[in-house]
């Protein structure tokens, strides 16, 4: 429990310390170009607004899939035994909700906490990044069914590759 609460301490300790670092670095570039104070201040304004709308409902879905999603369940479907299932279920994750990908990131981590492959937690990133069902639509009517199909099928291969490229690299990395 104290080792718990050692890691918490440092992670904020952390977390104060890059806040602090971009406060920093924020105000001295404000004071070199003055003439973007009122665009980033705006822009960081909306952003937060935007936030406080999107934050409490992903903390929502997030208690619920912590309660109703056995580790069990996470590790038999992407879990390190899951193969190439597990990256198309990643991939149907990725690619159903729509929504900015900062809300991506917990439920990420909380795949990753109930034992997910971590090829398929890049996977599903990269999907929720790159393959929206909305945006596939949207391609189809603009693009026609042959670029749509095309890049479809480009992106998923490529996304495969790379969350399985990642996990040996981190993997290799860790033993060293």
């Amino acid at each position: 429990m104290k080792q718990m609460e050692a890691k918490q301490r440092t992670q904020t300790i952390r977390d104060a310390i890059l806040l602090a670092i971009t406060v920093i670095i924020t105000t001295i570039l404000l004071a070199a170009f003055p003439d973007k104070r009122e665009a980033v201040t705006t822009t960081s304004w909306d952003f937060f607004v935007e936030m406080i709308w999107i934050l409490p409902a992903v903390m929502v879905l997030m208690g619920l899939f912590a309660v109703w999603v056995s580790k069990e369940t996470v590790r038999k479907y992407l879990g390190k035994t899951s193969g190439i299932k597990g990256i198309l279920l990643s991939i149907l994750l990725g690619a159903a909700p729509t929504g900015p990908l900062y809300v991506a990131f917990p439920m990420a981590a909380g795949l990753m906490r109930k034992g997910a492959r971590l090829s398929n937690i890049v996977v599903f990133l990269s999907a929720w990044a790159c393959i929206k069902l909305p945006q596939e639509m949207v391609e189809l009517q603009f693009f026609g069914p042959k670029f749509m199909a095309l890049r479809l099928a480009l992106t998923i291969v490529l996304v495969a590759i790379m969350g399985i490229f990642m996990e040996r690299v981190i993997e290799q990395s860790d033993k060293k």
